[in-house]
This record gives structure tokens, sequence and C-alpha cells, in this order.
């Protein structure tokens, strides 16, 4: 694979655009990502009532890890059609932070707040082959993401770490707010994420036509 280094100024339509998105924006994007990852660790404290550090690393680890290395795997493959991409990168990021904030809206308001089995058994709800599949299937939003940065190179590397970090984070503070007041925890979070990122591509739209 041959990618294509520019320098960090292109030129889009008459206009100097740099190829940096603001730190701020990097976090919010992050932040909204890490919501699912939130939730499934809620839940999981919920279910298992007691805080162990080993299990709690491990699948804040495995989120962060997966929310990472998404973006870059989506931003790589983009980069096939950066030319095309850089003309429209704007209505891209636009729709696409739409589409899953929406989407994250949607799956919030149609899953039951919380589904515990009898069994609270901590091995059973931290067993790896678990946490693989959740990490996996929560990080597929982060893989679509990482097209919005296909426009802005430079950012890419700095993004992918604000992610994992802060879905580490995320996830670890879930597991330890749904052991110890998990039950009274009502409001649903992706929701949240969803309104942040939906705002985000409202921003990079807004940036677009009128700065």
């Amino acid at each position: 694979m041959i990618l294509i280094i520019r320098s960090c100024n292109f030129v889009n339509s008459n206009h100097l655009i740099s190829c940096k998105m603001d730190i701020f924006s990097i976090i919010l994007i992050a932040v909204g990502l890490a919501m699912d990852c939130f939730a499934v660790s809620i839940c999981k404290g919920i279910c298992t009532r007691k805080f162990h550090f080993f299990y709690t690393v491990r699948i804040a680890l495995l989120f962060g890890l997966f929310q990472g290395v998404m973006p870059l795997i989506g931003f790589y493959a983009g980069s096939y059609f950066s030319e095309q991409i850089k003309m429209v990168g704007h209505w891209i990021a636009f729709a696409l932070l739409t589409f899953i904030g929406v989407k994250m809206i949607i799956d919030s308001l149609k899953t039951p707040e919380n589904e515990c089995e009898a069994d609270n058994s901590v091995k059973k709800h931290f067993k790896w082959k678990t946490l693989f599949v959740l990490a996996l299937a929560t990080s597929i939003d982060a893989l679509a993401v990482g097209v919005v940065f296909v426009p802005f190179p430079c950012t890419i590397w700095k993004a992918s770490v604000i992610i994992a970090v802060i879905s580490f984070l995320f996830a670890f503070a879930g597991v330890i707010i749904g052991v110890h007041f998990g039950k009274r925890f009502r409001f649903k979070v992706e929701i949240l994420g969803g309104v942040i990122l939906i705002a985000i591509g409202l921003k990079i739209l807004a940036e677009h036509f009128f700065f």
C-alpha cells in the first residue's frame, strides 16, 4: 500500500485548509465514541456487583485498544480515495458522524436498560471471549469515524491515542459506577454520545462554510 503523504496544508475549493483537526473536536469525538464502552461497562458492573481491579483493567484495555485501532484502519482504508474524499471531506464527516450519532440514539432507545442473568459470576461476565466480542461490536462506529480523519492526516495518530485513552478511562469508570450505584443510573449515556457526534458533524460543516 502506497500512501502519499502531502504537506500539512492542501488547497480545496480555493481555500487553504489545515490538515489538523482541533484538539477539542477530537476529544468530543472520543467521548462520543466512548459512550458505548461506558454503557456496557456499567452493565458489567451491575451484573457482577463486585469490583475486581484485574477484570476491570481487562475490559478497559480491550475497549481502549479496539477503539484506538479501528480509526486507524478506517483512515488508511479511506486514504485510497483521499483525493475524492478531500473534495467533499466536510460532507463525509457530517454524514458519517450524524449517521453514527442517530444510530447510537435509536439503539439506545431500543435496548433495555439492564438485562442481567441470574448468575453474577465475575469470571463469566469478564471472559476474554465475551469481552473480545463486545469490544469489537462497540468499536465498529470508531472504524467509520476513521474515514472522517482522511482530510486531516496530521491528526489521525494523535486522535487514535486520545480515543483509546478516553475509552479506557470511561470503561474503567463504568464498571465502578455499575458496581456501586448502577441500579440508580437510569440515563442512557449512548444518547449523550449520539448527540455529541451529531454536534461535531455540524461543527465541521459550519467551519467549512463560514470559516
